[in-house]
């Protein structure tokens, strides 16, 4: 029986320490927890807004809506203030949507039901530049109620906005991940003896 080596050792360690690395690094958050995606009755603790900016969301990050006889819009910032649903980038209504954030900057959502936007059931997400290893944290700046700018969070924003593919067509955030860390370990094991 051969023995356990130092180099196996360090070896082994190092894939365990990228595991946990890939494994940290991709997060899919649920909208309005165990309630989900619903317009807002007064009873709620916190608005979508409030939730947001208890997170820092980075790329590579998805955010689940949860929702039955609604949908989701994703709009411009001047659609989200106006509660317009006429024009919207992108719509919804599976009932579960992830959207995954490919971008940084700042990504708008509302629901296209009449009336429940203006209720509160609209969020503004601002995604890091960063995408290394995070855990939610509640140390992300407010939006301003005026609608958030880049002006002093030092991040870029990009104009044209993430892309997002509906929950039946997308590859899961953990599949994404185990692929990713699979690849690591290939080339660990064939470049390392």
């Amino acid at each position: 029986m051969a023995k356990f080596s130092t180099i196996k050792a360090c070896k082994f360690s190092l894939i365990l320490a990228i595991l946990f690395v890939f494994h940290v690094s991709c997060f899919q958050y649920e909208v309005g927890g165990e309630k989900g995606w619903i317009k807002p009755d007064g009873s709620e603790l916190e608005t979508y807004n409030e939730w947001a900016e208890q997170n820092r969301f980075h790329i590579g990050d998805s955010i689940n809506f949860k929702y039955t006889n609604d949908s989701v819009l994703l709009v411009e910032r001047s659609d989200y203030e106006d509660c317009n649903v006429k024009n919207p980038m992108l719509k919804f209504d599976d009932g579960n949507t992830v959207y995954e954030f490919d971008k940084s900057g700042f990504v708008y959502f509302i629901s296209g039901k009449p009336k429940h936007c203006q209720a509160g059931q609209k969020m503004i997400i601002r995604v890091m530049v960063q995408y290394a290893a995070h855990h939610p944290t509640a140390s992300s700046p407010a939006p301003s109620s005026q609608g958030p700018t880049d002006a002093g969070y030092g991040f870029i924003t990009d104009s044209s906005g993430p892309t997002s593919t509906n929950s039946s067509d997308m590859l899961s955030v953990t599949s994404y991940c185990l692929t990713l860390f699979m690849g690591v370990v290939i080339v660990l094991y064939l470049f390392m003896d």
